[in-house]
């Protein structure tokens, strides 16, 4: 490593620290607390962040901004929007959440992750803006709000034409929606983060169609009627004009194995090539097309079928039935709902049948954990409990997983570090199996350092550096964490 490469390094480690170090509890609400005061709470945090970002210059408003909200897919829609701007010759931001390993991952410019040194220099000015706001009588920020300042002042610094900001969780009162947006996105609607959104369709719904702007055009792929209902509504409310996509009525899914997924614009007759795994790619890839030719008044004028293939084509995301080597294959994925791994589980043999198929599996204690135990259990053939980490956040405990899925029949273990469970799935698995990550991000995010480590990433300013002699994908070696 070079001497600026290092010196990149210690810096980029200092800015991860000093925002990590904003986290002072749980992200979610203790059990039994009214949703009247979840909502007030986050009504609160959101108006702090317009005040302070307001103190920055409000950078949000230099640049014209698609916001990409739903339960499942929000974060493949982004990256393929992003991708798609950026082919049109826009300079193009990306905000993704949350991240898999490193904190630039959040901090996207047409395609690359903002270099180490670069976000320790928005971080300083940042902190040192935050530091003269709370000398004036501000509020401190919290971790989350610190984040929201950063990246949206980031794209102002980074000169972008766009900016891609794929919403928290929820919507309405995520704290993305201090954004006034040229297009909002719902790509679905299930049953998750149910401590501040509800328990119910309808009432989850509510939250993700918060992000639909007055007069601003909106796309949505729900196709719950419950939750179409809401969505519709808040449409009709905002003035806004809704397109609501439909398979084979708006797309069709072609085909979809390990090279990728093939969608038919049924319009236009026009088919596209996404590099994703998995069916589900093709309404979100739909979703992305239809948002980029909702924008309206472009410099360039109309984004053309040729931008919009070559924007696809080019999409990669990490963790998201992510094949990171062959012999065995091993699949990274976090899907962290039912819904998700449903989705997963019924897409794994779409990228070819193994002889034996090995799940290492773990997940956060808020989320529905042991109807994905049983949905792991059907599609493996034997299990790896392990224990993802969080700062703040619990994870379900991997004894009362690993019951569940032995009660369903099948052979679980624990293995209580992920980066070890992926080693013993590796060490045992032959050249002809397969091995699956999935249950939580975080997860996913350890296991695949086994593969790619963070500074690696840093410095390469991709999710995707070069693998180091010695440690290649077709699973020979292994790799340290950071």
């Amino acid at each position: 490593m070079t001497a600026s490469g290092a010196t990149a390094l210690t810096r980029y480690h200092w800015a991860a620290g000093f925002i990590n170090g904003l986290i002072q509890a749980p992200p979610t609400p203790a059990p039994g607390t009214p949703m009247e005061e979840v909502r007030a709470r986050a009504r609160a945090r959101m108006e702090r962040l317009r005040a302070f970002l307001s103190v920055l210059g409000n950078p949000q408003e230099r640049y014209r901004i698609a916001h990409i909200g739903g339960t499942s897919g929000k974060g493949s829609t982004a990256a393929m929007l992003a991708g798609i701007l950026h082919a049109a010759g826009y300079h193009t931001g990306l905000h993704i959440s949350p991240y898999l390993q490193v904190e630039t991952e959040k901090l996207q410019i047409n395609g690359r992750l903002i270099a180490g040194d670069r976000f320790a220099d928005y971080v300083e000015h940042v902190a040192a803006a935050m530091e003269e706001w709370t000398r004036s009588g501000g509020q401190r920020l919290t971790y989350g709000e610190f984040w929201l300042a950063l990246v949206l002042w980031a794209f102002a610094q980074e000169r972008v034409e766009f900016a891609v900001i794929e919403v928290g969780a929820g919507g309405r009162f995520d704290l993305t929606n201090v954004v006034r947006s040229e297009v909002a996105v719902i790509t679905s609607v299930g049953i998750d983060h149910v401590a501040t959104l509800g328990h119910t369709i309808p009432e989850i719904a509510w939250h993700k169609a918060g992000i639909i702007k007055p007069g601003r055009p909106a796309i949505t792929t729900v196709d719950d009627p419950a939750a179409l209902d809401v969505i519709q509504h808040e449409a009709e409310e905002q003035g806004s004009p809704l397109t609501h996509l439909v398979p084979e009525r708006d797309f069709r899914v072609l085909s979809s194995d390990a090279t990728g997924t093939q969608v038919l614009d049924i319009a236009s007759g026009t088919v596209f090539h996404v590099p994703l795994p998995g069916e589900f790619q093709g309404a979100n890839a739909a979703a992305a097309i239809a948002a980029a030719r909702a924008l309206g008044d472009l410099p360039r004028g109309p984004i053309d079928d040729p931008a919009v293939a070559a924007g696809l084509a080019a999409t990669r995301f990490p963790g998201r039935m992510e094949v990171v080597q062959e012999r065995p294959r091993v699949v990274l994925d976090g899907a962290h709902n039912p819904a998700k791994m449903a989705s997963l589980t019924r897409n794994l043999d779409r990228l070819g049948r193994r002889r034996r198929r090995i799940v290492v599996f773990g997940s956060l204690d808020s989320h529905d954990y042991l109807t994905m135990a049983n949905l792991v259990a059907q599609a493996a053939d034997e299990v790896i409990v392990t224990t993802p980490m969080a700062t703040q956040r619990a994870a379900a405990d991997a004894r009362v997983l690993a019951d569940a899925i032995m009660a369903a029949g099948r052979p679980a273990e624990v293995v209580a570090e992920p980066r070890d469970a992926i080693v013993a799935a590796l060490e045992r698995a032959t050249p002809d199996d397969e091995i699956v990550a999935t249950g939580s991000l975080y997860l996913v995010g350890a296991v695949r350092e086994h593969w790619y480590r963070g500074d690696d990433i840093v410095l390469a300013c991709s999710s995707w550096p070069p693998q180091r002699s010695g440690h290649t994908n077709n699973g020979s070696g292994s790799r340290a964490g950071t």
